[in-house]
């Protein structure tokens, strides 16, 4: 899981701040006649104690670390945590619904703060998504699907259940729930060997040095969140503006449905309506689905029941033929493809496998995560192609002759350097000798000798 937590590094990088003590009358005087008052950073015993009189199920253990991003929070950042208590109404509720469900310590439901900020559609620099941050492997072996049309890793209900079952699980392999934590954010792999480095230690601070950077953080700013969310009216924090969870309806449909459609036919703002089903990538519900539940205000049940099936027949014919021209052509898409394994023989380049599956060499770059024009004999690659195709019989670009010479047909974009890196004791200058080239140029489709 990949949060906040690298915005917040460079903060502890340096000297950790010097802790200035303040009075809590004082501080209250202040704020009754100013309302933009900041309080200075906050006594370390008393921080200390309120924690102490936090603590469950999860320790809340209290140190320079903790004390760091308290002040972080409480101090440095203030618009970042006006911002979480402007919207924990929103979720709360329903994080605290599946962490029961589950059995889990209702301190959890801090954790998605440091996860994405309480934001569904937070996408992290590691492609991590949603309001757990689940990368998508994660997320697809709990259940949560991602493709071009959909990502249940943005779907508020299914992305928190999955979190619940993963915490769970984590919990269930190390028997500690500051260890579960970390695990969260790094893997139980990197947890393992930390616990592995450092001699076989039980705790996350007696593994503390072993760990990433990153995680090192993870756990203090959950704990100095739990601090902060718990006594944010001591640092002055006045909340306003609160959001809160909506009550819904939920439509279940098997078919396409265009989102635009449905809001103007239940008099709804587009935007709420796709605010509400963040999960739907592309603003439709995409053919030949099952079962899948679309969100609606609660004061749109009776519109909804009284016209359902015409109102769901409109909303299955806008766009439809668009929204699937571009998810069957858009750069790297598997829509309504079979996935295939080619092995990569000698002479093979990218020009040429693509043309033998009838794709795009940008496809077969994005599909295996290609960044250059290399590939190597007895690679794997995987081609997403069209249903039912046969692979063309292509004309090989290396063959051997009855005269025992070797030549190789000249692909697009190949320059004499690419043909001499891809068979061995081959350079440039034997290649050109081979030829009688008396220049680097050369033309797709040219035959070259390229040895005896």
């Amino acid at each position: 899981m990949v949060g906040r937590i690298t915005i917040l590094l460079t903060f502890l990088l340096g000297t950790l701040p010097v802790i200035n003590a303040w009075s809590q009358d004082d501080a209250l005087a202040e704020v009754n006649n100013n309302t933009e008052y900041v309080p200075a950073e906050a006594d370390f015993d008393l921080i200390q104690d309120r924690l102490s009189c936090l603590e469950k199920d999860i320790p809340l253990i209290y140190n320079t670390r903790v004390h760091a991003f308290v002040n972080y929070f409480t101090v440095k950042d203030r618009e970042y945590t006006k911002m979480i208590l402007k919207r924990k109404n929103a979720y709360f509720p329903l994080f605290e619904k599946y962490l029961a469900k589950y059995g889990l310590p209702d301190e959890l439901k801090y954790l998605s703060i440091i996860e994405s900020g309480l934001n569904p559609a937070a996408v992290s620099s590691a492609k991590a998504v949603g309001l757990w941050q689940f990368m998508s492997a994660t997320g697809k072996y709990f259940g949560l699907e991602n493709d071009w049309y959909i990502d249940d890793r943005m779907d508020p209900e299914k992305s928190t259940e999955a979190a619940c079952r993963y915490l769970k699980q984590l919990y269930n392999m190390f028997g500690d729930w500051e260890l579960a934590i970390a695990a969260y954010n790094t893997g139980p792999g990197n947890i393992r060997k930390a616990i592995r480095r450092s001699g076989y230690k039980k705790t996350f601070w007696e593994i503390y040095p072993h760990l990433y950077r990153e995680t090192r953080s993870y756990l203090p700013q959950f704990t100095a969140m739990i601090y902060t969310m718990n006594y944010a009216h001591e640092h002055n924090f006045i909340e306003s503006e609160l959001e809160y969870s909506q009550e819904l309806d939920t439509v279940y449909v098997d078919h396409y449905v265009h989102l635009e459609t449905l809001a103007s036919q239940l008099n709804l703002c587009e935007d709420d309506l796709k605010k509400l089903n963040p999960g739907l990538k592309r603003g439709v519900v995409p053919e030949n689905t099952k079962g899948y539940a679309i969100k609606v205000p609660l004061d749109s049940k009776e519109a909804l029941a009284l016209s359902r099936v015409n109102i769901l027949d409109s909303a299955s014919k806008v766009g439809k033929r668009e929204i699937d021209y571009l998810a069957r052509n858009m750069e790297g898409s598997t829509y309504g493809r079979e996935k295939v394994i080619y092995k990569v023989k000698s002479g093979d380049v990218l020009g040429k496998i693509a043309e033998r599956y009838q794709v795009r060499v940008s496809d077969l770059k994005t599909w295996n995560k290609i960044y250059g024009t290399t590939i190597r004999v007895g690679q794997n690659l995987t081609v997403w192609q069209k249903p039912g195709l046969v692979a063309k019989n292509i004309q090989p670009v290396f063959k051997q002759l009855p005269d025992g010479s070797k030549t190789y047909i000249v692909q697009p974009g190949d320059t004499l350097w690419d043909i001499s890196r891809k068979f061995e004791g081959l350079s440039i200058e034997k290649l050109k000798s081979l030829n009688e080239l008396e220049s680097n140029n050369i033309k797709a489709g040219q035959t070259l000798i390229i040895g005896s």
